[in-house]
């Protein structure tokens, strides 16, 4: 899990390779880059791309496996086109609008508030997460009818703008 954006710390390639040969090791959620992936990969290191916005071309260009990705939670059957099919360039291009929406906030607020417009889950964060602006949910639902609401998962009451009294903010998991 090479998430420096994350944990704050870089595992570079020369670890990686040292515990690259441990019985356990299968490979490495990789978000430094394509290069970084194409020199890992070109070792025999598995690397998932952590990177949305760029794991067509680490999958089909630098070496990538797949992607262990946020935006395979609200368009998992693109996101397997894009990862098991012939590459699809114009198929990126139409879903960078999505990763850079789901990334605006600090991961799991965009896919989560994304979720539960489209009926999937209840409106329920925890804190210190909370829901994007109204202009941003406005700008969710329009994306999504851009790219096809039959490609997204959705609940008995369909895509649609929440306003702010629609979320309810709990201080751990158990108090929903």
């Amino acid at each position: 899990y090479n998430v420096p954006g994350r944990t704050g710390q870089d595992i570079k390639p020369e670890i990686i390779m040292q515990i690259a040969g441990h019985e356990h090791f299968v490979g490495v959620k990789e978000c430094m880059g394509h290069e970084r992936i194409a020199e890992l990969s070109s070792k025999g290191v598995a690397c998932w791309s952590g990177n949305d916005e760029q794991c067509h071309e680490s999958r089909h260009k630098h070496g990538a496996v797949g992607v262990i990705s946020v935006t395979s939670n609200v368009v998992p059957g693109l996101m397997r086109k894009l990862m098991h099919e012939a590459p699809n360039d114009a198929l990126d291009a139409q879903l960078q609008p999505l990763y850079t929406w789901l990334f605006t906030e600090p991961n799991p607020i965009g896919v989560n508030t994304l979720l539960m417009q489209l009926g999937v889950c209840e409106p329920v964060f925890r804190l210190p997460y909370t829901f994007t602006s109204h202009t941003a949910r406005e700008e969710s639902v329009a994306l999504v009818k851009k790219i096809g609401l039959e490609h997204f998962p959705t609940g008995p009451k369909g895509l649609q703008v929440l306003a702010d009294a629609d979320f309810k903010h709990v201080l751990n998991g158990d108090d929903t």
